[in-house]
């Protein structure tokens, strides 16, 4: 049975817990918001607080709390978060500005696990374990990864817009992230490795594989095919530009679809998307594959 003065201190324990991770991770909070708002790269960060919010909602209305469960284990959260952000504050480690906030990022969502799992037991903190472990999505990558993530996207992306030319039968050649069809050099750039749109897409796809979903390895594998997408998004992308732009209207090339189309892929790739959840959905609720009733 709930005991509702032992909620009310666990309530008002989280809210003090978290007031005190806003006083502290303040000035980080600021920045990374800040960077959000600024860079196409960390769009995605927007989204990740009300998506996990709402997640956490809808498993609420069907979790049952039992604040059962060891205290120890959020303490250790909560004492390694503090460490981390003393040692950010302070460069003890002399990491770039970038790395120093999306380590301190990272460790302000480890408080706010170690506040859950403090406040409501180590069992009720199952339950909400994607939701909670989701945030750390709003960590930003460093820079020498998030260098590293635009360089594969826009070395893949060449090499599927190659491949895309020469099924089309237009003669390509390829020297690296550049492209060269009779008439016209293509440069994969930085900004056509459309990494805020794969971003975009690995989050929309980890919520659906999540609220979809019962199999880790059908979730996973749901999840990895947001990289072959990604790439097969972006060189479609490129491809269809360049056709219409060499055998329709010269301004394609510069147009809309150049500048703010990624929209019309992004919603491509997710339709992909929702058909293979349809699948793995469909093969995990068959009738074959089910258990047999109890009898």
């Amino acid at each position: 049975m709930a005991n509702p003065v032992r909620e009310r201190i666990r309530s008002l324990e989280f809210v003090a817990l978290f007031g005190a991770s806003i006083a502290i991770w303040w000035g980080s909070l600021a920045a990374n918001a800040k960077l959000a708002l600024s860079s196409d790269a960390y769009t995605h960060i927007l989204l990740i607080p009300p998506l996990s919010i709402a997640l956490i909602y809808l498993q609420a209305r069907r979790a049952q709390l039992t604040f059962e469960g060891g205290r120890w284990p959020g303490l250790i959260l909560l004492t390694a978060a503090l460490a981390f952000r003393v040692s950010t504050a302070w460069d003890v480690w002399q990491l770039s500005l970038g790395s120093r906030l999306s380590l301190s990022i990272f460790a302000l969502v480890m408080w706010w696990i170690g506040s859950t799992i403090i406040c409501v037991g180590l069992r009720t903190f199952r339950s909400f374990l994607f939701a909670l472990c989701f945030l750390f999505l709003i960590a930003p990558f460093p820079e020498q990864v998030l260098n590293w993530i635009t360089e594969f996207l826009q070395q893949q992306t060449a090499g599927a817009a190659s491949m895309l030319f020469h099924f089309a039968r237009v003669p390509v050649t390829r020297d690296g992230i550049m492209l060269s069809i009779p008439g016209l050099d293509i440069e994969v750039a930085s900004e056509c490795s459309s990494i805020r749109s794969s971003m975009m897409l690995l989050v929309t796809t980890m919520v659906l594989a999540h609220l979809f979903l019962r199999s880790w390895w059908r979730k996973t594998l749901l999840i990895a095919a947001v990289i072959p997408l990604s790439v097969a998004k972006n060189a479609l992308r490129i491809f269809t530009i360049v056709e219409l732009g060499t055998r329709v209207d010269p301004g394609f090339l510069d147009g809309w679809l150049h500048h703010s189309g990624g929209i019309v892929f992004f919603g491509l790739a997710v339709l992909v998307v929702v058909m293979l959840l349809w699948l793995l959905r469909r093969r995990e609720f068959h009738p074959l594959l089910a258990p047999p009733a109890m009898r």
